[in-house]
Protein backbone atom coordinates (compact mmCIF):
# COMPACT_ATOMS: atom_id res chain seq x y z
CA UNK A 1 0.00 0.00 0.00
CA UNK A 2 2.83 2.32 1.10
CA UNK A 3 4.47 2.13 -2.63
CA UNK A 4 1.06 2.51 -4.39
CA UNK A 5 0.80 5.94 -2.61
CA UNK A 6 4.34 6.89 -3.47
CA UNK A 7 3.42 6.05 -7.45
CA UNK A 8 0.40 8.61 -6.72
CA UNK A 9 2.53 11.38 -5.63
CA UNK A 10 5.20 11.07 -7.94
CA UNK A 11 2.49 11.15 -10.42
CA UNK A 12 0.86 14.30 -8.97
CA UNK A 13 4.22 15.55 -9.01
CA UNK A 14 5.36 15.05 -12.98
CA UNK A 15 1.80 16.42 -14.02
CA UNK A 16 2.70 19.78 -11.39
CA UNK A 17 5.82 20.04 -13.24
CA UNK A 18 4.22 19.85 -16.99
CA UNK A 19 1.99 22.19 -16.28
CA UNK A 20 4.26 24.32 -15.08
CA UNK A 21 6.87 23.99 -17.63
CA UNK A 22 3.47 25.48 -19.65
CA UNK A 23 3.68 28.51 -17.17
CA UNK A 24 6.88 29.53 -17.56
CA UNK A 25 6.81 29.31 -21.54
CA UNK A 26 4.13 32.16 -21.26
CA UNK A 27 6.13 34.66 -20.04
CA UNK A 28 3.91 36.80 -18.00
CA UNK A 29 4.23 38.53 -15.04
CA UNK A 30 1.47 38.27 -12.85
CA UNK A 31 2.21 40.55 -10.38
CA UNK A 32 2.88 43.31 -12.58
CA UNK A 33 -0.57 42.70 -14.11
CA UNK A 34 -2.30 42.26 -10.84
CA UNK A 35 -0.65 45.89 -10.38
CA UNK A 36 -1.58 47.33 -14.03
CA UNK A 37 -4.97 46.46 -13.13
CA UNK A 38 -5.41 47.58 -9.84
CA UNK A 39 -8.61 48.14 -8.06
CA UNK A 40 -10.43 48.69 -11.30
CA UNK A 41 -13.05 45.70 -12.85
CA UNK A 42 -11.33 43.01 -14.53
CA UNK A 43 -12.32 42.02 -18.27
CA UNK A 44 -12.26 38.01 -17.79
CA UNK A 45 -11.62 37.10 -21.46
CA UNK A 46 -9.50 39.62 -21.93
CA UNK A 47 -6.09 38.31 -23.97
CA UNK A 48 -3.05 39.87 -22.45
CA UNK A 49 -1.23 42.07 -25.09
CA UNK A 50 2.40 40.94 -25.27
CA UNK A 51 4.88 43.30 -23.64
CA UNK A 52 6.28 46.31 -26.30
CA UNK A 53 9.92 46.28 -27.03
CA UNK A 54 10.61 50.25 -27.38
CA UNK A 55 12.31 50.85 -30.89
CA UNK A 56 15.32 53.13 -31.15
CA UNK A 57 16.61 53.52 -35.22
CA UNK A 58 20.02 51.92 -35.20
CA UNK A 59 22.44 54.53 -35.98
CA UNK A 60 25.83 53.43 -38.13
CA UNK A 61 29.05 53.13 -35.87
CA UNK A 62 32.86 53.23 -37.33
CA UNK A 63 33.57 52.58 -41.08
CA UNK A 64 31.00 51.90 -43.38
CA UNK A 65 29.99 52.07 -46.84
CA UNK A 66 26.10 52.23 -46.69
CA UNK A 67 23.75 52.15 -43.94
CA UNK A 68 19.89 52.29 -44.59
CA UNK A 69 17.27 51.71 -42.07
CA UNK A 70 14.45 53.67 -43.70
CA UNK A 71 13.38 55.03 -40.13
CA UNK A 72 12.84 58.20 -41.79
CA UNK A 73 9.82 57.09 -43.65
CA UNK A 74 11.10 58.55 -47.29
CA UNK A 75 12.87 56.85 -50.47
CA UNK A 76 15.67 59.79 -49.96
CA UNK A 77 18.68 58.67 -51.92
CA UNK A 78 17.21 55.92 -53.84
CA UNK A 79 16.11 55.65 -57.54
CA UNK A 80 12.99 53.92 -58.70
CA UNK A 81 14.22 52.47 -62.08
CA UNK A 82 12.31 53.92 -65.40
CA UNK A 83 13.65 51.15 -68.05
CA UNK A 84 12.18 48.75 -69.42
CA UNK A 85 13.37 44.51 -69.84
CA UNK A 86 14.23 43.69 -72.92
CA UNK A 87 13.25 40.97 -74.70
CA UNK A 88 9.58 40.32 -73.48
CA UNK A 89 6.09 41.40 -74.38
CA UNK A 90 6.40 45.60 -73.82
CA UNK A 91 2.55 45.35 -71.53
CA UNK A 92 4.74 43.35 -68.62
CA UNK A 93 8.37 44.87 -69.31
CA UNK A 94 7.87 47.72 -67.14
CA UNK A 95 9.89 48.29 -64.19
CA UNK A 96 6.30 49.41 -62.48
CA UNK A 97 6.21 47.50 -59.45
CA UNK A 98 5.76 49.48 -56.46
CA UNK A 99 7.86 50.22 -53.48
CA UNK A 100 6.59 51.77 -49.84
CA UNK A 101 8.55 52.69 -47.03
CA UNK A 102 6.30 51.74 -43.97
CA UNK A 103 5.61 49.74 -40.83
CA UNK A 104 5.68 45.72 -40.83
CA UNK A 105 1.83 44.65 -41.45
CA UNK A 106 2.02 42.99 -37.61
CA UNK A 107 4.47 45.48 -36.65
CA UNK A 108 5.93 44.59 -32.43
CA UNK A 109 8.11 47.66 -32.84
CA UNK A 110 6.14 50.98 -33.59
CA UNK A 111 7.94 53.35 -35.59
CA UNK A 112 10.47 50.47 -37.09
CA UNK A 113 9.71 51.11 -41.01
CA UNK A 114 11.65 49.35 -44.13
CA UNK A 115 11.34 49.03 -47.60
CA UNK A 116 8.37 47.00 -48.98
CA UNK A 117 7.44 45.11 -52.37
CA UNK A 118 4.03 45.86 -52.79
CA UNK A 119 3.11 44.61 -56.11
CA UNK A 120 2.46 40.72 -57.76
CA UNK A 121 3.24 39.58 -60.79
CA UNK A 122 5.66 42.86 -61.34
CA UNK A 123 8.77 43.83 -62.35
CA UNK A 124 10.60 45.81 -59.45
CA UNK A 125 13.67 47.46 -59.82
CA UNK A 126 14.83 50.31 -57.22
CA UNK A 127 18.65 51.42 -56.18
CA UNK A 128 20.64 53.91 -54.25
CA UNK A 129 24.59 55.09 -54.03
CA UNK A 130 26.49 54.22 -51.64
CA UNK A 131 28.96 56.53 -49.45
CA UNK A 132 31.96 55.80 -51.62
CA UNK A 133 33.01 52.44 -54.01
CA UNK A 134 34.00 49.13 -52.39
CA UNK A 135 37.56 48.59 -53.66
CA UNK A 136 38.69 44.76 -53.10
CA UNK A 137 41.94 45.10 -51.51
CA UNK A 138 43.60 44.32 -48.00
CA UNK A 139 39.97 44.44 -45.97
CA UNK A 140 37.25 41.92 -45.86
CA UNK A 141 33.40 42.63 -47.14
CA UNK A 142 30.59 42.74 -44.83
CA UNK A 143 27.23 42.82 -46.60
CA UNK A 144 24.24 42.43 -44.53
CA UNK A 145 20.27 43.34 -44.75
CA UNK A 146 16.91 42.06 -42.91
CA UNK A 147 13.96 40.33 -44.94
CA UNK A 148 10.55 38.91 -43.88
CA UNK A 149 7.99 37.19 -46.06
CA UNK A 150 5.07 38.98 -44.50
CA UNK A 151 2.54 36.81 -46.72
CA UNK A 152 4.87 34.17 -47.48
CA UNK A 153 6.40 33.18 -50.40
CA UNK A 154 5.56 31.48 -53.29
CA UNK A 155 7.89 32.29 -56.34
CA UNK A 156 10.48 34.85 -56.33
CA UNK A 157 13.49 36.84 -54.69
CA UNK A 158 14.57 38.72 -52.62
CA UNK A 159 18.36 39.05 -53.49
CA UNK A 160 20.56 42.41 -53.24
CA UNK A 161 22.73 43.20 -56.32
CA UNK A 162 26.22 45.19 -55.43
CA UNK A 163 26.10 47.39 -58.81
CA UNK A 164 29.26 47.62 -60.27
CA UNK A 165 31.25 50.80 -60.79
CA UNK A 166 31.25 51.57 -64.40
CA UNK A 167 31.33 55.05 -66.29
CA UNK A 168 28.05 54.80 -67.77
CA UNK A 169 26.07 53.60 -64.59
CA UNK A 170 22.46 55.13 -64.57
CA UNK A 171 20.61 53.82 -61.90
CA UNK A 172 16.95 55.16 -63.10
CA UNK A 173 17.59 52.75 -66.24
CA UNK A 174 18.59 49.69 -63.56
CA UNK A 175 17.74 46.81 -65.41
CA UNK A 176 18.33 42.79 -65.15
CA UNK A 177 21.50 43.30 -67.70
CA UNK A 178 22.68 46.15 -65.40
CA UNK A 179 26.44 44.82 -64.62
CA UNK A 180 27.05 44.12 -60.77
CA UNK A 181 29.44 42.52 -59.00
CA UNK A 182 28.29 40.24 -56.44
CA UNK A 183 24.48 39.11 -56.14
CA UNK A 184 23.21 38.00 -52.83
CA UNK A 185 20.06 36.60 -50.62
CA UNK A 186 17.35 34.72 -51.06
CA UNK A 187 15.08 33.01 -53.86
CA UNK A 188 12.06 30.59 -54.16
CA UNK A 189 10.65 28.79 -56.78
CA UNK A 190 8.10 26.21 -55.74
CA UNK A 191 9.34 23.57 -53.04
CA UNK A 192 13.10 25.24 -54.33
CA UNK A 193 14.92 27.20 -51.59
CA UNK A 194 17.67 29.15 -52.41
CA UNK A 195 20.21 31.45 -51.36
CA UNK A 196 22.48 32.98 -54.15
CA UNK A 197 26.03 34.39 -53.46
CA UNK A 198 27.35 34.67 -56.87
CA UNK A 199 29.69 36.72 -58.09
CA UNK A 200 31.14 37.88 -61.48
CA UNK A 201 34.87 36.68 -62.45
CA UNK A 202 36.71 38.56 -65.51
CA UNK A 203 38.61 36.81 -67.31
CA UNK A 204 42.46 38.50 -66.96
CA UNK A 205 43.41 36.79 -70.98
CA UNK A 206 40.01 37.54 -72.75
CA UNK A 207 38.47 40.17 -70.16
CA UNK A 208 35.13 39.11 -70.37
CA UNK A 209 32.86 38.23 -67.01
CA UNK A 210 31.13 35.05 -66.31
CA UNK A 211 28.98 34.27 -63.06
CA UNK A 212 30.43 31.94 -60.68
CA UNK A 213 27.96 30.41 -57.96
CA UNK A 214 28.45 29.21 -54.37
CA UNK A 215 27.96 25.09 -53.16
CA UNK A 216 24.48 24.91 -52.56
CA UNK A 217 23.89 25.05 -48.63
CA UNK A 218 23.66 21.64 -46.67
CA UNK A 219 21.14 23.40 -44.04
CA UNK A 220 17.63 23.27 -44.58
CA UNK A 221 16.23 26.48 -45.27
CA UNK A 222 12.87 26.29 -45.28
CA UNK A 223 11.85 27.46 -42.33
CA UNK A 224 13.42 31.26 -43.25
CA UNK A 225 10.85 31.35 -45.77
CA UNK A 226 7.40 30.35 -44.15
CA UNK A 227 7.82 31.09 -40.40
CA UNK A 228 7.01 34.77 -41.20
CA UNK A 229 9.99 36.32 -39.26
CA UNK A 230 12.17 38.81 -40.13
CA UNK A 231 16.01 37.45 -40.66
CA UNK A 232 19.46 39.12 -41.37
CA UNK A 233 21.17 37.81 -43.62
CA UNK A 234 25.06 38.12 -43.52
CA UNK A 235 28.16 37.76 -46.39
CA UNK A 236 31.43 38.07 -45.39
CA UNK A 237 34.20 37.64 -48.22
CA UNK A 238 37.94 38.11 -47.06
CA UNK A 239 40.81 38.57 -48.78
CA UNK A 240 42.47 35.21 -48.00
CA UNK A 241 39.55 34.33 -51.03
CA UNK A 242 37.41 32.61 -47.88
CA UNK A 243 33.47 33.13 -47.42
CA UNK A 244 30.84 32.62 -44.85
CA UNK A 245 27.21 32.94 -45.39
CA UNK A 246 24.86 33.66 -42.31
CA UNK A 247 21.29 33.50 -41.54
CA UNK A 248 20.35 35.42 -38.18
CA UNK A 249 24.21 35.48 -37.31
CA UNK A 250 24.62 31.32 -37.96
CA UNK A 251 27.17 30.34 -40.26
CA UNK A 252 25.28 28.04 -42.99
CA UNK A 253 27.56 27.95 -45.90
CA UNK A 254 31.27 28.47 -45.99
CA UNK A 255 34.18 28.11 -48.50
CA UNK A 256 36.69 29.55 -50.73
CA UNK A 257 36.57 31.16 -53.39
CA UNK A 258 39.00 28.74 -55.55
CA UNK A 259 37.62 25.82 -54.52
CA UNK A 260 33.50 26.26 -53.66
CA UNK A 261 32.32 28.12 -56.60
CA UNK A 262 30.59 26.73 -59.89
CA UNK A 263 32.36 26.63 -62.56
CA UNK A 264 35.67 26.77 -60.86
CA UNK A 265 37.76 30.07 -60.97
CA UNK A 266 40.46 28.96 -63.05
CA UNK A 267 40.53 26.80 -66.08
CA UNK A 268 42.20 23.42 -66.25
CA UNK A 269 45.83 23.14 -67.43
CA UNK A 270 45.32 20.88 -70.16
CA UNK A 271 42.25 19.76 -72.03
CA UNK A 272 41.43 17.16 -74.80
CA UNK A 273 42.80 17.69 -78.16
CA UNK A 274 39.40 18.46 -79.83
CA UNK A 275 41.25 17.32 -83.43
CA UNK A 276 42.44 13.89 -81.88
CA UNK A 277 40.19 10.74 -82.83
CA UNK A 278 39.90 7.37 -82.09
CA UNK A 279 41.83 4.92 -84.31
CA UNK A 280 39.35 2.37 -86.82
CA UNK A 281 41.35 -0.66 -85.17
CA UNK A 282 41.39 0.60 -81.25
CA UNK A 283 39.85 -2.73 -79.27
CA UNK A 284 38.14 -1.42 -76.13
CA UNK A 285 36.68 -4.66 -75.44
CA UNK A 286 37.46 -6.08 -72.29
CA UNK A 287 36.09 -9.59 -73.27
CA UNK A 288 35.43 -11.79 -75.49
CA UNK A 289 34.31 -15.38 -77.16
CA UNK A 290 36.58 -17.77 -76.76
CA UNK A 291 37.25 -18.39 -80.44
CA UNK A 292 38.63 -22.37 -79.99
CA UNK A 293 35.77 -23.18 -77.85
CA UNK A 294 33.67 -26.27 -79.71
CA UNK A 295 30.51 -27.17 -79.05
CA UNK A 296 29.93 -30.50 -77.11
CA UNK A 297 28.56 -32.93 -79.28
CA UNK A 298 26.13 -33.80 -76.75
CA UNK A 299 24.55 -30.45 -76.62
CA UNK A 300 20.93 -30.02 -77.53
CA UNK A 301 20.08 -26.88 -78.42
CA UNK A 302 16.21 -28.13 -79.11
CA UNK A 303 15.58 -29.36 -75.79
CA UNK A 304 12.47 -27.54 -74.16
CA UNK A 305 12.52 -25.58 -71.02
CA UNK A 306 9.66 -28.00 -70.00
CA UNK A 307 8.63 -31.34 -70.21
CA UNK A 308 5.98 -33.17 -68.66
CA UNK A 309 5.98 -34.41 -65.16
CA UNK A 310 6.04 -38.95 -65.66
CA UNK A 311 6.09 -39.42 -62.08
CA UNK A 312 2.77 -37.63 -62.10
CA UNK A 313 -0.57 -39.39 -61.19
CA UNK A 314 -3.85 -38.03 -61.84
CA UNK A 315 -5.82 -37.54 -58.28
CA UNK A 316 -8.66 -40.10 -57.32
CA UNK A 317 -12.06 -38.65 -57.72
CA UNK A 318 -11.01 -36.24 -60.99
CA UNK A 319 -14.05 -35.50 -62.77
CA UNK A 320 -12.98 -36.05 -66.70
CA UNK A 321 -16.55 -35.89 -68.22
CA UNK A 322 -17.22 -32.56 -66.10
CA UNK A 323 -16.40 -29.41 -67.46
CA UNK A 324 -14.91 -26.58 -64.99
CA UNK A 325 -17.65 -24.00 -66.28
CA UNK A 326 -21.43 -24.45 -67.25
CA UNK A 327 -24.20 -22.76 -68.63
CA UNK A 328 -25.98 -21.03 -65.42
CA UNK A 329 -29.42 -22.43 -65.24
CA UNK A 330 -31.10 -20.47 -64.04
CA UNK A 331 -30.43 -17.88 -66.09
CA UNK A 332 -33.70 -16.15 -68.11
CA UNK A 333 -32.99 -14.65 -71.62
CA UNK A 334 -33.69 -10.90 -71.33
CA UNK A 335 -37.01 -10.12 -72.91
CA UNK A 336 -35.60 -7.29 -74.86
CA UNK A 337 -32.97 -9.63 -76.46
CA UNK A 338 -33.04 -9.45 -80.21
CA UNK A 339 -31.46 -12.07 -81.50
CA UNK A 340 -31.35 -10.19 -84.93
CA UNK A 341 -29.08 -7.33 -83.41
CA UNK A 342 -27.54 -8.94 -80.56
CA UNK A 343 -27.26 -12.72 -81.80
CA UNK A 344 -28.19 -15.61 -80.23
CA UNK A 345 -28.41 -15.86 -76.30
CA UNK A 346 -26.23 -17.52 -74.28
CA UNK A 347 -26.39 -18.14 -70.64
CA UNK A 348 -23.40 -17.46 -68.32
CA UNK A 349 -20.88 -19.46 -67.28
CA UNK A 350 -20.77 -20.68 -64.13
CA UNK A 351 -18.19 -22.78 -61.66
CA UNK A 352 -19.68 -26.37 -62.47
CA UNK A 353 -20.98 -26.79 -58.79
CA UNK A 354 -19.96 -31.11 -58.95
CA UNK A 355 -16.41 -29.31 -59.32
CA UNK A 356 -16.68 -27.87 -56.03
CA UNK A 357 -15.85 -31.87 -54.38
CA UNK A 358 -13.54 -32.57 -56.96
CA UNK A 359 -9.94 -32.52 -56.51
CA UNK A 360 -10.53 -30.79 -60.76
CA UNK A 361 -12.70 -31.71 -63.79
CA UNK A 362 -12.33 -31.58 -67.46
CA UNK A 363 -9.23 -33.40 -69.51
CA UNK A 364 -6.25 -34.28 -66.78
CA UNK A 365 -2.98 -33.28 -67.97
CA UNK A 366 0.41 -33.51 -66.40
CA UNK A 367 1.80 -30.72 -64.97
CA UNK A 368 5.12 -28.97 -66.62
CA UNK A 369 8.67 -29.58 -64.57
CA UNK A 370 11.79 -28.18 -65.73
CA UNK A 371 13.67 -30.34 -68.37
CA UNK A 372 16.65 -31.45 -66.37
CA UNK A 373 18.40 -31.70 -70.09
CA UNK A 374 17.83 -28.37 -71.26
CA UNK A 375 20.96 -26.19 -72.10
CA UNK A 376 19.49 -23.76 -73.85
CA UNK A 377 21.39 -22.41 -77.16
CA UNK A 378 24.98 -22.83 -76.56
CA UNK A 379 27.28 -19.93 -76.62
CA UNK A 380 31.16 -19.82 -76.56
CA UNK A 381 32.66 -18.77 -73.18
CA UNK A 382 34.07 -15.68 -72.04
CA UNK A 383 38.26 -15.12 -71.98
CA UNK A 384 40.18 -11.82 -71.63
CA UNK A 385 40.64 -10.10 -74.69
CA UNK A 386 44.88 -9.87 -75.36
CA UNK A 387 43.98 -7.29 -77.69
CA UNK A 388 42.66 -4.91 -75.24
CA UNK A 389 43.26 -1.62 -75.24
CA UNK A 390 41.43 0.29 -72.41
CA UNK A 391 38.98 2.66 -73.28
CA UNK A 392 40.19 4.93 -75.87
CA UNK A 393 40.78 8.87 -74.53
CA UNK A 394 41.70 12.07 -76.61
CA UNK A 395 44.92 13.02 -75.54
CA UNK A 396 45.79 16.11 -73.21
CA UNK A 397 47.44 19.25 -75.08
CA UNK A 398 47.74 22.50 -73.08
CA UNK A 399 44.52 24.67 -72.29
CA UNK A 400 45.43 27.84 -74.76
CA UNK A 401 42.83 29.63 -72.45
CA UNK A 402 44.53 28.80 -69.18
CA UNK A 403 44.94 31.27 -66.69
CA UNK A 404 45.28 31.65 -63.11
CA UNK A 405 43.48 33.62 -60.75
CA UNK A 406 45.04 33.07 -57.31
CA UNK A 407 43.19 36.24 -55.66
CA UNK A 408 39.59 35.85 -57.20
CA UNK A 409 38.87 38.25 -54.31
CA UNK A 410 39.64 41.16 -55.77
CA UNK A 411 36.53 41.79 -57.63
CA UNK A 412 35.59 44.53 -59.33
CA UNK A 413 34.32 47.75 -57.16
CA UNK A 414 31.31 48.36 -56.90
CA UNK A 415 29.51 51.57 -55.84
CA UNK A 416 25.41 51.33 -55.33
CA UNK A 417 22.79 48.59 -53.75
CA UNK A 418 19.91 47.58 -55.71
CA UNK A 419 17.14 45.46 -56.06
CA UNK A 420 15.62 43.79 -59.47
CA UNK A 421 13.27 41.49 -58.40
CA UNK A 422 10.18 39.33 -60.02
CA UNK A 423 8.05 37.82 -57.33
CA UNK A 424 4.41 36.51 -57.04
CA UNK A 425 3.68 37.50 -53.89
CA UNK A 426 3.52 41.09 -52.54
CA UNK A 427 4.56 42.44 -48.81
CA UNK A 428 8.15 41.62 -48.93
CA UNK A 429 10.04 43.62 -46.50
CA UNK A 430 13.69 44.57 -46.50
CA UNK A 431 15.24 46.55 -43.86
CA UNK A 432 18.53 47.89 -42.24
CA UNK A 433 21.10 47.45 -45.48
CA UNK A 434 24.65 47.36 -44.09
CA UNK A 435 28.11 47.24 -45.63
CA UNK A 436 31.37 47.57 -43.60
CA UNK A 437 34.75 45.95 -43.50
CA UNK A 438 34.28 45.54 -39.83
CA UNK A 439 32.69 43.08 -38.45
CA UNK A 440 32.47 44.50 -35.07
CA UNK A 441 30.67 47.74 -36.52
CA UNK A 442 28.60 45.49 -38.51
CA UNK A 443 27.56 43.38 -35.44
CA UNK A 444 26.82 46.44 -33.96
CA UNK A 445 24.25 47.21 -36.27
CA UNK A 446 22.73 44.20 -36.12
CA UNK A 447 22.48 44.24 -32.52
CA UNK A 448 20.71 47.73 -33.31
CA UNK A 449 18.31 46.62 -35.94
CA UNK A 450 17.52 42.66 -35.96
CA UNK A 451 18.21 42.35 -32.84
CA UNK A 452 15.15 44.54 -31.46
CA UNK A 453 12.72 42.98 -33.95
CA UNK A 454 14.02 39.51 -32.57
CA UNK A 455 13.28 40.67 -29.18
CA UNK A 456 9.94 41.94 -29.96
CA UNK A 457 8.82 38.73 -32.06
CA UNK A 458 10.45 36.53 -29.21
CA UNK A 459 8.18 38.49 -26.39
CA UNK A 460 5.24 37.99 -29.04
CA UNK A 461 5.64 34.56 -29.71
CA UNK A 462 2.72 32.12 -27.91
CA UNK A 463 2.98 29.87 -24.82
CA UNK A 464 4.73 26.39 -24.64
CA UNK A 465 1.35 24.63 -25.41
CA UNK A 466 0.88 26.56 -28.83
CA UNK A 467 4.04 25.89 -29.75
CA UNK A 468 3.70 22.31 -28.90
CA UNK A 469 0.66 22.24 -31.24
CA UNK A 470 2.21 24.38 -34.08
CA UNK A 471 5.18 21.72 -33.80
CA UNK A 472 2.68 19.13 -33.68
CA UNK A 473 0.53 19.82 -37.12
CA UNK A 474 4.34 20.02 -39.02
CA UNK A 475 5.86 16.84 -37.51
CA UNK A 476 2.75 14.33 -36.57
CA UNK A 477 4.66 12.11 -34.83
CA UNK A 478 5.36 14.35 -31.80
CA UNK A 479 1.76 13.74 -30.72
CA UNK A 480 3.39 10.52 -29.48
CA UNK A 481 5.53 11.82 -27.40
CA UNK A 482 2.73 14.49 -26.02
CA UNK A 483 1.07 11.87 -25.15
CA UNK A 484 3.58 9.50 -23.24
CA UNK A 485 4.85 12.46 -21.42
CA UNK A 486 1.65 14.31 -20.60
CA UNK A 487 -2.12 12.45 -21.27
CA UNK A 488 -0.43 9.01 -19.98
CA UNK A 489 0.71 10.14 -16.55
CA UNK A 490 -2.99 11.65 -15.86
CA UNK A 491 -4.51 8.73 -16.99
CA UNK A 492 -2.66 6.44 -14.69
CA UNK A 493 -3.15 9.07 -11.61
CA UNK A 494 -7.16 8.29 -12.81
CA UNK A 495 -6.41 4.83 -12.38
CA UNK A 496 -4.23 4.21 -9.71
CA UNK A 497 -5.08 6.78 -7.44
CA UNK A 498 -8.71 6.87 -8.28
CA UNK A 499 -10.59 3.22 -8.32
CA UNK A 500 -8.93 2.29 -5.09
CA UNK A 501 -7.67 -1.35 -6.17
CA UNK A 502 -5.91 -3.34 -4.10
CA UNK A 503 -3.61 -6.30 -5.34
CA UNK A 504 -5.04 -9.79 -5.70
CA UNK A 505 -3.76 -12.76 -3.39
CA UNK A 506 -4.05 -16.07 -5.83
CA UNK A 507 -2.66 -15.29 -8.84
CA UNK A 508 -0.91 -18.11 -11.27
CA UNK A 509 1.60 -15.34 -12.78
CA UNK A 510 2.74 -12.42 -13.03
CA UNK A 511 5.25 -10.27 -15.64
CA UNK A 512 7.15 -7.16 -14.58
CA UNK A 513 7.09 -4.18 -17.02
CA UNK A 514 8.83 -0.94 -16.61
CA UNK A 515 8.91 2.44 -18.77
CA UNK A 516 10.78 5.56 -18.74
CA UNK A 517 9.40 9.00 -18.36
CA UNK A 518 10.97 11.38 -20.49
CA UNK A 519 10.15 14.88 -18.28
CA UNK A 520 11.73 13.05 -15.46
CA UNK A 521 15.42 11.74 -15.51
CA UNK A 522 16.51 8.80 -14.53
CA UNK A 523 12.69 8.15 -13.31
CA UNK A 524 10.98 4.81 -14.43
CA UNK A 525 7.08 3.58 -13.11
CA UNK A 526 6.78 -0.22 -13.28
CA UNK A 527 3.94 -2.45 -13.28
CA UNK A 528 3.24 -5.96 -12.97
CA UNK A 529 0.77 -7.83 -15.56
CA UNK A 530 -1.34 -10.43 -13.35
CA UNK A 531 -2.98 -13.59 -14.75
CA UNK A 532 -5.61 -14.92 -13.93
CA UNK A 533 -9.06 -16.99 -15.32
CA UNK A 534 -7.16 -15.45 -18.84
CA UNK A 535 -7.70 -11.95 -18.01
CA UNK A 536 -4.86 -9.57 -16.91
CA UNK A 537 -5.32 -6.71 -14.30
CA UNK A 538 -2.61 -3.92 -14.05
CA UNK A 539 -1.39 -3.05 -10.40
CA UNK A 540 1.76 -0.36 -8.84
CA UNK A 541 4.88 -2.54 -8.29
CA UNK A 542 8.09 -0.92 -7.18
Amino acid sequence: MASYWRLCVLLLALSWAGARAEDEGDDVDVEDDLEEVGDGDVEEDKTPEPPVVAYKPPEPMGEHYFAESFDRGMLDGWVLSKAKKDGIDEEIAKYDGKWEVEEMIESRLPGDKGLVLKSRAKHHAIAAPMLRPFIFDTKPLIVQYEVNFQSGIDCGGAYVKLLSQTPDLDLDQFVDKTPYTIMFGPDKCGEDYKLHFIFRHKNPKTGEFEEKHAKKPDADLRTYYTDKKTHLYTLVLNPDNSFEILVDQTVINSGNLLTDMTPAINPPAEIEDPDDHKPEDWDERPKIQDPDAVKPEDWDEDAPAKIPDEDAVKPDGWLDDEPEYISDPDAVKPEDWDEDMDGEWEAPQIPNPKCESAPGCGTWKRPMIDNPNYKGKWKPPMIDNPNYQGIWKPRKIPNPDFFEDLHPFRMTPFSAVGLELWSMSSDIFFDNFFITSDRNTADRWAADGWGLKKAAESAAEPGIVNQMLTAAEERPWLWVIYVLTVALPVVLIVVFCCTGKVRPKDLSCSYLVCHSIPVMNDFYYCHKLYFRSGTAEEFCAF
